[in-house]
């Protein structure tokens, strides 16, 4: 079997990136939520 994660940095960032949470409105309550809480990295 093989692994289930396959690392893909253009992938990630276009599923998970900033400019992609920026876009919708749920994705702008993550970012909020996360610079609340204080995370080191906001996103990918």
């Amino acid at each position: 079997m093989s692994q289930t994660y396959q690392p893909n940095k253009r992938k990630r960032a276009k599923t998970h990136g900033f400019l992609v949470r920026s876009k919708s409105k749920n994705g702008k309550k993550v970012l909020t939520a996360r610079r609340r809480k204080g995370r080191a990295k906001i996103s990918v």
